[in-house]
This record gives structure tokens, sequence and C-alpha cells, in this order.
């Protein structure tokens, strides 16, 4: 079983290739989607698309098995719940502090820590950058 948490705001092709990859890691997948209150606390703003959509539409994703809440601010709490076999993150993790203790934490009760490659080309923060130059009336560049 595996586990691939993230907050899935403005859905993109980043999003859909980690479902679609992670299911080399696992046959059943979970996509944990954070709660808005922990996308606040985590990243410091809250997604444009409220987490009820954000939960039908990756749900409705062809290669995710259950999509639920993430609504505890650290990973294992997750895991205490859903028991997953794997967590699949993206490779900007890799190496460095968060990642790191990502993986001591679930090397500790026997989890893979499983890297994707992360889509450089689009992301959220890009998409939400682009909509409030929009919003701002300032030129795209």
């Amino acid at each position: 079983m595996g586990y691939a948490p993230g907050v899935y705001d403005l859905f993109h092709v980043g999003h859909l290739n980690i479902f679609r990859e992670s299911r080399q890691f696992c046959d059943h997948l979970i996509a944990g989607v954070v709660s808005d209150e922990m996308a606040q606390r985590t990243k410091g703003g809250t997604p444009v698309i409220p987490l009820a959509e954000r939960l039908e539409i990756v749900g409705a994703v062809r290669y995710v098995d259950e999509a639920v809440v993430e609504d505890v601010p650290h990973k294992l709490e997750m895991w205490e719940r859903l028991k997953f076999d794997v967590i699949i993150k993206g490779d900007d993790w890799r190496g460095t502090d968060k990642g790191d203790k990502l993986e001591a934490d679930f090397a500790a009760v026997g989890v893979e820590v499983a890297y994707l490659p992360y889509t450089q080309r689009t992301s959220s923060s890009f998409l939400r950058e682009v909509l409030q130059a929009v919003l701002d009336g300032r030129p795209l560049t």
C-alpha cells in the first residue's frame, strides 16, 4: 500500500505524474489531500481550490484507489491511521533536511520512502503566481 501526500491545489500534470508513477511502488494507492489548515501551517497560504473539491478531483483520478484528508502535522500520524508500506514524495525532498527527517522517521517503522521526479515546468506555486499577476494587472513574462 502506497501513500502519496500533497496539497494538490490547482490540479496539473505534475500531480497526475505523481499518481501515475506511484503505481510502480504499490498495488493500492492512497492520496493524502492536505487540509486547508495544514496547508496554511506548512506552506503559509491557503489553497485556491477548497478541500472538498480537491478531494473529489484527486479521488476521480484512475490511478488513485482512495483519497483521504491529511489533517495532522506529522506524516507518521497518517501512517498510524493507514499503515501504508511506502510513502511517495517528489525528489525535490531528497537530500534535504525535511527529506532526511522523513526517511529517518519512517525507517523506524519499516516504511520505505520512494521518490519521484519533480515536474519542473509546472507547479501550483507557479500557477498561483501567474494568477496573482493577472489579478494585479502585471504583464506575464
